[in-house]
């Protein structure tokens, strides 16, 4: 377990407060039987906006705390435990990329409003229905002084109310970064219906016209940008697996079969005592992660990709282990398993299945 500095420990109680009192999971169901394509609650993202927690990584220069990724995971994991229907993830990896390899003029441009939580930033990368940044057909071509830009995006978190994308595509003979406003002519949304109610979204990019300084640095910037999105979704999930599992644990002593509660049969205890040790692991992985992103280490990419696919697997066991051990009542709406299994399995997707990242890391270290 990370050691937390003085303000890391209060950024972190006070996320897990407000979670608890402000945002049960009932919250989440009334976003998602509220069915409205942006798939949040405005109000309560003002108020993660008031608390600071959109300028977590932004510099002080730009309105920002300037905490770090680690404070940024804090505040994710707290999130994920309830399931808290927020575009602050995703924005968050916006500025983190605009913080990482933006202009002066693009950071002062977009981060003192991403910070101030007036506009929801995304990452637009992937085009299929599998995460593979290598795959790439999405076109920024040149065109006088500027750019157009030509492309579908697949299953683009937050999609529907981004006021502003950063559209991976191929231009000037590498993939890079562009910085499209989410209100820029020629831009089309669909909404797609997922598992988990959130909202993702295909968006198509017909001749977007953008000035020559869209560009957001080069190739040299996809990996860490991606690699600071798939940390921060880890420690998402890093919350979600630890709550999914004291929600079970509770369930066991308190479900009574055969005179006796059933977390007293050995059987189940094993299963209990597998989640918490592959949970315990799995949290040493993505602090690792967030800390190397603080650190500027040069093993990022590997450690971020162990991250990620110790975060699939864990949270792929936990989340189905919840749902039996629940028993049947685990299958229904009315509980809250099915809701925590089905958010997994799309985190398990975005920026990466445990496949990907198992490759990843075997290419990396010269396998």
């Amino acid at each position: 377990m990370a050691v937390l500095n003085e303000e890391q420990t209060m950024l972190r109680d006070m996320a897990r407060e407000w979670v608890q009192n402000e945002q049960p999971i009932t919250a989440f169901r009334a976003v998602r039987d509220a069915g409205t394509a942006e798939g949040y609650d405005r109000d309560a993202y003002r108020t993660v906006a008031e608390m600071g927690w959109t300028g977590v990584i932004v510099p002080e220069a730009h309105g920002g705390s300037q905490f770090g990724y680690l404070s940024a995971g804090l505040v994710m994991e707290e999130l994920g435990r309830n399931l808290v229907a927020s575009p602050l993830g995703a924005t968050t990896a916006a500025a983190g990329a605009l913080a990482l390899g933006g202009s002066e003029a693009q950071q002062a441009a977009w981060l003192p409003r991403l910070a101030g939580g007036e506009v929801v930033g995304t990452l637009a990368v992937d085009e299929g229905p599998h995460h593979d940044p290598d795959k790439v057909e999405a076109t920024a071509a040149r065109d006088g002084d500027g750019y157009v830009l030509n492309g579908t995006k697949s299953f683009v978190p937050e999609g529907d109310s981004a006021h502003l994308f950063l559209v991976l595509a191929r231009a000037d003979g590498e993939r890079a970064f562009f910085l499209v406003p989410g209100d820029a002519a020629a831009i089309t949304r669909a909404r797609r219906k997922m598992a988990d109610g959130r909202s993702h979204a295909e968006v198509r990019f017909e001749g977007v016209r953008l000035p020559a300084d869209a560009k957001l640095g080069g190739e040299a910037l996809v990996d860490p940008v991606l690699d600071r999105a798939r940390s921060l979704v880890a420690a998402e999930m890093l919350g979600m697996a630890g709550q999914a599992f004291e929600t079970t644990v509770d369930y066991l002593k308190t479900r009574v079969q055969f005179g006796q509660p059933i977390g007293a049969f050995q059987a189940l205890q094993h299963r209990a005592a597998k989640m918490f040790a592959e949970i315990e692991l799995m949290r040493s992985a993505v602090e690792a992660a967030l800390e190397a992103i603080d650190a500027g280490r040069s093993d990022l990419a590997e450690t971020a990709s162990l991250a990620k696919a110790v975060a699939n697997e864990t949270l792929n066991l936990v989340s189905r282990e919840m749902v039996q051990l629940h028993g049947g009542v685990g299958m229904t709406d009315e509980y809250d398993a099915g809701l925590y299994l089905k958010r997994a399995r799309v985190l398990e997707n975005q920026w990466g299945s445990a496949g990907f990242h198992r490759d990843r890391f075997a290419k990396l270290n010269g396998y």
